[in-house]
């Protein structure tokens, strides 16, 4: 601050991403769709505390580059843990495919914990998929 006094803490991030991708999806298209969910909100990046995905979806070149540019922490969850899940949606198409009609917003409301609630709908483009969830328990912000 001009004034000499201390900037205010900054806010803890507070919010699980969750991701759904077809193999072979780029970094790039990955991070348009979170950053396109991230601004339906008037959020930016710093608003992501970490990010999820199915299991199976973890060695994907794509995800892994783009959560690294993100700089969060990336969790799997088994197809099984995902589809018992309450999700708003979810595709018969995606279940058939990888075990669960729902990836992204059942990933972001398993890693954010129980009474976790998502945001909004999510967000899609031809190949990825992106939700927002608030964490249960938000981190601790350092308030000194």
């Amino acid at each position: 601050m001009a004034d000499g006094a201390p900037d205010p803490p900054a806010r803890a991030p507070r919010l699980v991403l969750g991701l759904g991708l077809r193999r072979g999806t780029p970094a790039a298209e990955l991070l348009r769709t979170v950053d396109a969910a991230l601004a339906a909100l008037g959020l930016d990046r710093t608003a992501l505390a970490r990010a999820a995905t199915l299991d199976g979806k973890l060695d994907e070149p794509g995800l892994r580059a783009a959560v690294r540019e993100l700089g969060v922490p990336l969790t799997g969850h088994p197809a099984a843990v995902l589809a018992a899940v309450p999700v708003p949606g979810g595709s018969a198409r995606v279940a058939a495919a990888v075990g669960t009609p729902s990836v992204a917003e059942a990933a972001a409301l398993a890693s954010a914990g129980p009474g976790a609630r998502l945001l909004a709908p999510r967000t899609a483009t031809a190949s990825a998929t992106a939700a927002l969830a608030a964490l249960a328990v938000p981190p601790q912000e350092d308030n000194r």
